[in-house]
């Protein structure tokens, strides 16, 4: 298991790339729900009560 995460000697840039690229994805889905969900909040805040 060390050496299959030690990779040669290069396991700490290739699980650093990986981590990398994870967080990157998990931004780039996450971001926009949670930018949509401030709209909505922020639209139905500019909606006048009586409807």
């Amino acid at each position: 298991m060390a050496e299959f995460l030690s990779m040669g000697g290069h396991g700490f840039f290739i699980w650093t790339s990986y981590a990398i690229v994870f967080a990157v994805l998990t931004y780039v889905f996450v971001a926009p729900i949670h930018r949509r969900r401030r709209l909505i909040r922020d639209l139905s805040r500019q909606q006048p009560e009586d409807r």
